[in-house]
């Protein structure tokens, strides 16, 4: 199981958190709903339930709202073991993690609300701006829309999106991000896709919403910046560059390692057809296949590990990652996830005609790693956006140090 090699427990905290431990004892329980998270494309209420009652739904929470306030790379480590045991469980924790430290950029009194029943709120949605559009009216907005990946929408209490002003006149280009009820969403079934099949990223809709201040906030310049500075804490003085972008590449790097796995264990038992009395791990184009998997995963996640540590070491002295580092951040998680898809690459053909078995584990980690590589956060138009920066360039109003 992925944490018992030495080698590849990177980000090592100086305090292990006991979320960890609650990670590992979860990831059998994980695996073995597997295939119902698959077949109902969402995640089983009762895992959901063991998943809050491990504190999962409320890891970049700040403690003073009842959340765990981790620290990036022991989030980072959590959510990289869950994949390991389900892609598409790991992808909606990392995904609610990132959606509720971005609303702690709403007034004191949405977030109140928001977190009214406790700190275990799930929120889906999209961070990314288009598709909605609202008008001011008493008290707040009006806003109709229809976003894309909507995330663990089947089990959010609450979903986040951006929308546009209708004939906003502001000097200040920007957009405006709101919080809705799920009871006000239309949940429009589009996720049926070959992989990450789980994670119920389907459309969704408001129609005439009525959204009060408290729970709007204007993002300026249309890209996600950091507006949750006024929290105590390393964890959100962190500009965003420095987690988004890494984040989405710890699914890749979890379900790799768990390919890496099935095709060990396959290749333990598995004679290949016309090899009477040799086994496949026997084969030396194997041998080498697996030994190159463990390298490009393991190059990867060493990089991505390292400026990730970098950052947040620089944050909790009191200083501030700069740009070159958050450029070097959006870079170790396109590469990592790259890397990722290299080995499960390599995995995937040396498991010869089993790794096409549907139900065969080698066949669930490459749909579900081909789809996490399509993601916009870890896509490779991240390369030349950096490669601008690193040569001298001016890197486009994408890339931040905010």
């Amino acid at each position: 199981m992925y944490g018992l090699r030495g080698t590849l427990v990177v980000l090592q905290t100086t305090e292990p958190h006991p979320v960890l431990d609650s990670a590992a004892a979860l990831f059998e329980t994980v695996r073995a709903y597997q295939a119902e998270t698959e077949r109902e494309r969402c995640i089983p209420k009762p895992l959901v339930a063991q998943l809050d009652e491990a504190g999962m739904h409320r890891m970049l929470l700040p403690s003073v709202l009842g959340g765990l306030q981790l620290d990036i790379p022991t989030l980072f480590r959590v959510v990289e073991l869950i994949a390991e045991a389900d892609g598409s469980v790991g992808w909606n924790l990392m995904n609610n993690s990132i959606i509720q430290l971005s609303s702690l950029a709403f007034p004191d009194a949405g977030i109140e609300e928001i977190f009214a029943r406790g700190p275990d709120q799930i929120i889906a949605g999209t961070l990314v701006p288009g598709s909605g559009h609202g008008r001011r009216v008493e008290g707040g907005y009006e806003v109709s829309g229809r976003w894309r990946f909507g995330s663990g929408c089947r089990e959010a209490s609450w979903m986040i999106a951006n929308f546009d002003l209708d004939d906003e006149t502001s000097e200040t280009p920007g957009v405006y991000r709101m919080a809705v009820r799920i009871e006000e969403v239309t949940i429009i079934d589009t996720w049926d896709m070959t992989g990450m099949r789980g994670t119920a990223s389907h459309d969704w809709s408001v129609t005439n919403v009525f959204v009060p201040d408290r729970r709007v906030v204007f993002v300026p310049g249309r890209v996600l910046l950091n507006q949750w500075q006024r929290w105590q804490g390393t964890l959100y003085q962190l500009p965003v560059h420095t987690i988004i972008g890494p984040h989405h590449s710890m699914i890749a790097t979890g379900i790799a390692r768990a390919g890496i796995d099935a095709l060990v264990e396959l290749a333990g038992g598995k004679v290949p057809r016309g090899r009477v009395g040799t086994l496949l791990r026997d084969q030396p184009h194997i041998q080498d296949a697996v030994a190159r998997a463990e390298a490009h995963l393991g190059g990867g996640r060493a990089y991505r590990d390292g400026v990730v540590r970098e950052a947040w070491t620089i944050a909790a002295a009191g200083q501030t990652p700069g740009l070159e580092l958050c450029a070097r951040c959006r870079l170790a998680g396109s590469f990592a996830a790259d890397s990722a898809r290299q080995a499960m690459d390599l995995m995937f053909r040396a498991g010869g005609t089993t790794s096409t078995q549907r139900k065969h584990r080698l066949a669930h980690c490459w749909r579900d790693l081909q789809v996490v590589g399509q993601a916009g956060a870890v896509n490779p138009d991240w390369y030349p956006v950096v490669g601008r920066h690193l040569l001298g360039l001016e890197a486009g109003p994408r890339l931040t140090d905010r």
